[in-house]
């Protein structure tokens, strides 16, 4: 019986994409924070949170139910819960039922309407609009749906505020921008799989030089946005350095691939997108409280 619940529970989990949702969630947080000047309050951070987190987890299972049949296929999604049989797709989606449903409670009842709106708006635009849609409509699937994708900053600072502040749109932008080159990245090292299945990711639909192009405009374009929050008075100086030295190191790696046309060099940019991302918010929120000490 132990085992057996274990076994169940290690897949609903994995449903929800935990390493994707976790760090969904760090941003959200570091736009609750940079909201206001000192601490928010304990209790909208927690229940803002717990929301979100549910949503995004609702998002990721329905992501799952749509695409099971490619996930069959395609060598690195074949061990999620549904192509191996280990859950069926009504247990996956009563599963998401529920998590959207409960984070849209907590979201409405207990932080504030706008941030629920938001966040519905969000889950659907990913798990219906990207995923149903888009994924299979376009090479510019990943650009389009990448807004939904971009928006945690701004739903935590809704969170806290109730308000769209353009500082929480900007956030947003500088996801947006990241996107692209971040997965486009990964597409390069799993063409053949997208291939497969009829997935018109770029690399697929344009070519591998095509999608090395784009990447390598994406990152300069994402330099340059990356450097509006301390432009428009958002952060100071601890920011913009880190921010310079992360986006030289994003293009030059863009470069690389450029001129190492490997899978490697590919995924290794994929890796770093990842780290460009977490230490660019962190640093962020690093830079608020430094600015606000003095």
């Amino acid at each position: 019986m132990s085992s057996s619940f274990n076994f169940s529970w290690k897949n609903y989990l994995s449903l929800c994409k935990p390493n994707v949702v976790l760090e969904m969630l760090f941003t959200a947080l570091v736009g609750m924070f940079l909201a206001v000047p000192g601490l928010p309050p304990f209790s909208t951070v927690f229940y803002s949170t717990l929301g979100i987190a549910l949503a995004a987890s609702s998002a990721a299972a329905i992501n799952h139910f749509i695409d099971r049949k490619a996930d069959s296929v395609m060598a690195r999604t074949q061990h999620r819960p549904l192509p191996k049989g280990n859950l069926t797709a009504t247990n996956v989606m009563i599963f998401a039922i529920v998590l959207g449903v409960s984070s849209m409670l907590i979201l409405a009842l207990m932080v504030n309407m706008l941030t629920a709106v938001l966040t519905f708006l969000s889950l659907f635009g990913y798990a219906v609009v990207y995923t149903l849609y888009l994924k299979r409509a376009t090479p510019q699937n990943i650009v389009i749906g990448g807004a939904f994708g971009a928006t945690p900053p701004l739903l935590g600072w809704c969170a806290i505020t109730n308000t769209i502040d353009p500082y929480a749109l900007l956030l947003v932008l500088i996801i947006f921008v990241w996107t692209p080159p971040h997965f486009w990245a990964l597409a390069i090292a799993r063409k053949e799989e997208y291939a497969k299945v009829n997935i018109p990711m770029l690399p697929v639909t344009h070519g591998v030089e095509y999608t090395r192009l784009q990447i390598l405009l994406y990152t300069i374009l994402l330099f340059v946005v990356s450097l509006l929050p301390y432009l428009t008075g958002m952060s100071g100086l601890i920011y913009v350095a880190t921010a310079l030295a992360l986006g030289l190191i994003f293009i030059y790696l863009a470069m690389l691939m450029m001129h190492t046309k490997t899978n490697k060099t590919a995924m290794t940019t994929f890796g770093y997108s990842i780290v460009y991302i977490t230490v660019l918010f962190a640093v962020l929120l690093i830079d608020h409280y430094f600015f606000y000490s003095l």
